[in-house]
């Protein structure tokens, strides 16, 4: 396999990016935040942070990668199907993790549905600690950000 380049995600990968989220079976997607116009918002506040992986100029990776000034979270991490277990997920993860130390953080998170065993094990494998110390919870501020999950 041709090595992936990886790069900083901009708003014009966006249409490769939605492409490969819905590719992806059990991947969710919300109405508002994952659109074009929500992408690029997230974008703009976090420039340098997010990546997309491409093998011969196909996309077959993204993150969405920012943070708050205190904590960095990541988002969507995926890789395409046939494109797994080649390193491409971990070689993102660093890509993130590096771009965030470069902003001074200290510290990365991410939520993976309890569902999405090949995602857990990707975290596990790679050496991220689960917590059972926490509970997470959501409030929901504009109902109108539809979830739906790919099939």
């Amino acid at each position: 396999m041709e090595k992936p380049v990886l790069s900083v995600m901009t708003v014009e990968d966006y249409p490769e990016v939605k492409k490969l989220w819905m590719s992806i079976r059990g991947f969710a997607i919300r109405s508002m935040d994952d659109s074009r116009e929500g992408v690029e918002r997230f974008l703009r506040r976090n420039p340098s942070t997010s990546v997309v992986a491409r093998v011969g100029g196909e996309l077959v990776g993204a993150v969405l990668c920012g943070h708050d000034g205190r904590r960095g979270c990541l988002y969507h991490v995926c890789v395409r199907e046939d494109f797994r277990r080649k390193g491409i997920g971990k070689a993102m993860v660093l890509f993130c993790t590096d771009a965030l130390r470069a902003e001074k953080i200290n510290k990365v998170s991410l939520i993976a549905f309890t569902s999405n065993d090949a995602g857990n094990a990707f975290w596990k494998e790679i050496g991220w600690t689960r917590r059972y110390d926490l509970n997470t919870y959501d409030f929901t501020l504009n109902e109108e950000n539809v979830v739906r999950f790919n099939r």
